[in-house]
């Protein structure tokens, strides 16, 4: 039973924590105005015999977060996960619309190798028309 309720509170303590990463991180429409929607497919992968654990879409509009971490789905694995931010970011600044790439997975387990997971991603983004200037 006290298993179970320090279960609770580390999953509590978890999702508080993430919640305060997300409204550090603030809104798309405030960090990048010039962005209208934002679509990232991402296929996990891990080391066993069947290799591909799950394939991922994620839709960011500009009202979301602009939070791009994304957890590792590989049970023990600790502070791990998949850091988007700067491929995003880099993405906007050269207003590049579509980019492919792989990352591994930064967490450790004292069970788990150290590349025990990785994903390839496709990060697509729209950009708002520029309207007309009037004369």
């Amino acid at each position: 039973m006290a298993n179970r309720q320090n279960h609770r509170q580390n999953y509590a303590l978890k999702m508080e924590l993430k919640k305060q990463d997300n409204i550090a991180a603030g809104l798309v429409s405030d960090r990048f105005p010039t962005v209208s929607g934002i679509v990232i497919q991402m296929s996990y992968y891990r080391k066993a015999a069947i290799p591909l654990l799950m394939v991922r879409t994620v839709n960011i509009f500009p009202t979301s977060y602009a939070y791009f971490k994304m957890d590792c789905m590989i049970k023990g694995c600790d502070g791990g996960g998949f850091d988007l931010t700067s491929v995003v970011t880099n993405m906007i600044k050269a207003h590049k619309k579509m980019k492919k790439g792989s990352l591994n997975c930064s967490g450790t387990a004292d069970a788990l190798e150290s590349n025990h997971a990785r994903i390839e991603y496709e990060t697509v983004i729209q950009y708002r028309k520029v309207s007309a200037v009037k004369r």
